[in-house]
């Protein structure tokens, strides 16, 4: 027996998906989150898993895993302690930051604050120019009075980041090679390794939060080896990187900060997969969890993928946050999920961000909570099933959901505990649809032009009402939707990624400079392919860069082609800048000079949808010529303004259902995981791949 585990370790919960011999079965796993030790969570679902499919420790061949570890430490400012060593003149560039404000007229604007404190910022005499030349050498007085102030310091880990470093990185180098061999127990992140990129405030930001969560990672990765290996399991263990593509525990160690969207990217891989299956390119991806909210794209059946992206946020507003230079799925990331804390504040009820976590948890789990949450309000409305919850593992207690609703928003605002419950879920709706225009409307996508796969414990419990709210025409919940993200990571590719900044322009005179230029970044990418042992056979190399019209300020994405570099491939790529170009400005420039400013290589294993398509325990079924009606296996009161109030719902069982099936909302389907909410006049159909898609009804307000 072959058995490969993938697990994604939540704020709230782990979710575990299991793949047998090639096959993805149907039976997935959802245990709460051990928040202060994750990989006790991760043994116990282990044990389980192995105890359902009647397998060995010795049968597991592939641990695949996402974590949140490296985006907590960064949202909630509990890294490791780090110092930053920049050139002399440029101490202040995490405070400075960039003009531009996410809030113009604001005169009280806040930012976040930087993961360091200026104390932990020294300098150092240095200088390379922008085009690599070594201008000043480092002192090595100067270098040993660093070191005497790192150790008063008593850092764990140090950034080193000087300006100009990606043109050259000899400075750095002959820097951290003193620190190194002084202060042998302190990690030491680099500009020119972590990002060799033009732009000194989010390269400086980046090395910082990558020196800032390696010591954490590099313990919980131990840890958690340890952990599994005390099970028996001696399996090599592969990491999701936010890039969407898998990479050793060891590697990922190297460069933690590529794993901050770690989860979120594997269920956006997830629905890509799904969308492959049932013939469906362009999606919208919704993912709603115990804690947050992520949100997604995918054009012509691939997912967003961009250079660079922001960590917390301010009201989901661009330059509110902490640039990272990271390759990433594009997603927002809010607040919003199945733990969220309704509170009343002058008095209007605010959802989230904060959130109960596993614990205490919602007040209906029955663990201490004590605030109301969007899952005690769930309850309420009847969503969820008090006696059917995560397939009966603990039971729900109704009454105490009931009460600290009342307490906490019903009595203040004088209102039904029915009422506030509905607020509450509506309140936390309207953030995703809020957090959904950011990603479809105000980035040109049409929503009525896409399908919305919706995932995650609480995702399809909201996914219709937001779906109707957005002019959505079209819902999926995928089969094992509660577990989306560990699915994704069974079918997740290895993936690497190279890439520098030289900025030249694109002419045919420079092919020699571009030929060199690719050449040290596939030469730099197929020593990462031998290092994790995989053949290069098993690879498929692909070429983007940033580009822009020169003289501009910022640049766009041109994928290139993957052959020959010479004459014709300069030409190709001025031709697919130009129609980049035209599709987001509406406009080009025929006659204008086009430079390169940042180059990248991928290299990607070739199985992204094993055996050409997606497979699970249901497998494909041919549908008959008729549909039928599924059969309900009981009614339960749940509340829907459509039908004023509570009403007598149809409650359906997931594994019951059949391809062909149809069901006619008001409905609620329910499966071990999670829940699906159909509403009035919505239709939902099984295909033949076991999937639920939905026709949402057009919302009357909006036609």
């Amino acid at each position: 027996m072959s058995i490969e585990i993938a697990f994604d370790i939540g704020g709230t919960f782990t979710d575990f998906a299991v793949r047998i011999d090639g096959s993805i079965q149907t039976k997935f796993l959802k245990i709460p989150t051990t928040s202060e030790q994750p990989a006790i969570a991760a043994l116990n679902g282990l044990e389980e898993l192995l105890a359902e499919n009647a397998g060995r420790e010795s049968d597991v061949e592939l641990l695949l895993h996402a974590t949140t570890i490296a985006t907590n430490a960064i949202l909630e400012r509990k890294g490791a302690k780090t110092a930053l060593i920049t050139t002399r003149g440029f101490r202040d560039v995490l405070l400075i930051g960039r003009q531009k404000r996410h809030e113009t007229f604001n005169l009280n604007l806040s930012k976040p604050p930087a993961l360091i404190k200026r104390s932990h910022v020294l300098e150092i005499s240095e200088r390379i120019s922008a085009r690599g030349e070594v201008l000043v050498h480092p002192d090595e007085d100067e270098v040993h009075s660093l070191v005497q102030q790192l150790k008063k310091l008593d850092v764990q880990s140090v950034a080193v980041c000087f300006l100009h470093a990606y043109s050259n990185p000899r400075n750095e180098l002959k820097v951290a090679a003193a620190l190194k061999e002084a202060l042998p127990d302190v990690d030491i992140s680099l500009s020119s390794e972590v990002s060799p990129r033009i732009r000194e405030y989010e390269r400086t930001n980046t090395t910082v939060a990558n020196a800032y969560v390696r010591p954490l990672v590099r313990d919980y990765v131990a840890d958690l080896k340890e952990t599994v290996g005390g099970l028996g399991i001696r399996s090599a263990m592969h990491i999701m990187q936010s890039n969407g593509g898998l990479v050793p525990a060891e590697m990922a160690c190297q460069n933690p900060i590529r794993i901050v969207e770690s989860g979120p990217a594997a269920g956006v891989l997830m629905c890509a997969s799904m969308g492959h299956t049932e013939g469906i390119k362009d999606i919208l991806t919704f993912d709603m969890g115990g804690t947050t909210a992520k949100l997604g794209a995918i054009d012509d059946g691939q997912a967003a993928v961009t250079s660079s992206f922001e960590v917390d946020l301010i009201d989901y507003k661009r330059g509110s946050g902490l640039p990272l230079n990271v390759s990433s799925v594009e997603l927002i990331e809010i607040g919003a999920g199945g733990g969220s804390i309704a509170h009343v504040e002058a008095g209007v009820i605010s959802v989230g961000p904060e959130s109960a976590s596993s614990t205490p948890g919602p007040a209906c789990y029955g663990r201490g909570g004590r605030e109301p949450t969007v899952t005690d309000a769930n309850l309420v409305l009847g969503y969820i099933d008090a006696e059917d919850f995560n397939g009966k593992a603990f039971q729900l207690h109704y009454d105490a959901a009931y009460e600290v609703i009342q307490r906490h928003i019903a009595e203040p605002l004088r209102l039904s505990v029915e009422k506030s419950a509905w607020a509450i879920h509506t309140l936390a709706t309207n953030k995703m649809e809020r957090a959904l225009r950011n990603v479809s409307i105000e980035r040109g996508r049409d929503p009525r032009l896409y399908t919305m796969v919706a995932f995650g414990g609480a995702g399809p419990l909201h996914a219709a009402r937001l779906a109707r709210q957005a002019s959505i025409p079209r819902l999926m919940i995928p089969m094992g939707a509660g577990v989306g993200s560990a699915i994704g990571l069974l079918n997740a590719p290895t993936k690497l990624d190279a890439s520098r900044t030289h900025a030249v322009l694109l002419d045919t005179q420079y092919v020699e400079v571009i030929q060199e230029i690719f050449a040290q970044l596939e030469e730099q990418v197929r020593n990462q392919v031998e290092k994790i042992g995989e053949g290069l056979k098993k690879f498929n190399f692909s070429r983007h860069a940033y580009m822009r019209f020169a003289g501009q300020g910022f640049e766009i994405k041109v994928e290139l082609d993957s052959g020959t570099i010479d004459d014709s491939f300069v030409l190709s790529a001025r031709n697919r800048f130009e129609s980049r170009y035209q599709d987001i400005y509406g406009a080009v420039n025929p006659t204008g000079s086009v430079e390169v400013i940042d180059w990248h290589v991928s290299a990607t294993s070739a199985n992204t949808y094993p055996g050409g398509e997606w497979t699970h325990g249901m497998g494909h079924k041919t549908l008959s010529d008729k549909s039928s009606s599924a059969s309900a296996s009981r009614t339960r009161p749940v509340y829907f303004p459509e039908t004023d109030g509570f009403a007598p719902c149809p409650v359906y069982e997931r594994e019951q259902l059949e391809p062909g099936h149809f069901i006619v909302g008001p409905a609620v389907i329910q499966e071990r995981e999670t829940a699906t909410v159909l509403l009035p006049g919505d239709r939902a159909n099984v295909s033949e791949y076991g999937n639920i898609l939905i026709d949402i009804e057009a919302d009357p307000c909006l036609t």
